[in-house]
C-alpha cells in the first residue's frame, strides 16, 4: 500500500491495483467496440493471415489511446466501407502478441497506440502515434475512414 498526498489530503492506494483497473476499463472499451483481442503470438498469426481487410489497432494507457484512439476506433467502423476483420493487441501488457503483430507492420517503427490496415496478410498502411497524439479523435476517425474508402469494401 503506497500513500500519498493531493492538495493536502492524504490517500492509501495500491499502485497494482489501480493499473489494474486502468488496464481493464482499456481492454474492455475496445472489446466493446467490437474488435477482438489477441494475447497470443498463435491468436496473431491465425487473425492476421486471414482473407480479406483487417484493422489492428495497437492498445495502449496512455492518455492518447483512452482520448484519442480508442474513441477514434469506435467511431470509425461505423461507415460504409470498413475492413472484415476488427482486431487489437495490448502494447505493454500482452508484450509477445504485440510483437508478433508488429513483424506484420514491415517498414514501420513500433508506435502505440496506433492503427494497422492489411489485407491478406500485408500491411498497407498505419495511423501512428504521431497521427494521434494532439489530434482530435474525429481527425483521427477520419484518417481511418479515408482508408476504408481507399482499400476497403462495403460491409
Amino acid at each position: 500500500m503506497k500513500h500519498f498526498t493531493i492538495k493536502g489530503v492524504g490517500y492509501d492506494m495500491d499502485f497494482n491495483l489501480f493499473m489494474n483497473d486502468i488496464v481493464n476499463a482499456a481492454r474492455e472499451d475496445i472489446i466493446e467496440a467490437g474488435y477482438q483481442e489477441l494475447k497470443t503470438p498463435e491468436e496473431v498469426d491465425a487473425s492476421l493471415t486471414k482473407e480479406g481487410t483487417t484493422l489492428v489497432m495497437i492498445n495502449s494507457t496512455c492518455g492518447c489511446a483512452g482520448g484519442v484512439a480508442r474513441p477514434a476506433a469506435r467511431n470509425a467502423i461505423h461507415y460504409d466501407k470498413r475492413p472484415e476483420h476488427l482486431v487489437t493487441v495490448f502494447a505493454g501488457q500482452d508484450p509477445e502478441a504485440t510483437e508478433k503483430a508488429r513483424e506484420y507492420f514491415e517498414g514501420y517503427p513500433p508506435s502505440s497506440p496506433s492503427f494497422a490496415l492489411l489485407k491478406d496478410g500485408k500491411i498497407l498502411k498505419m495511423v501512428e502515434r504521431h497521427d494521434i497524439e494532439g489530434h482530435s479523435p474525429m481527425e483521427v476517425t477520419t484518417k481511418l475512414q479515408q482508408l476504408f474508402e481507399e482499400y476497403c469494401e462495403e460491409v
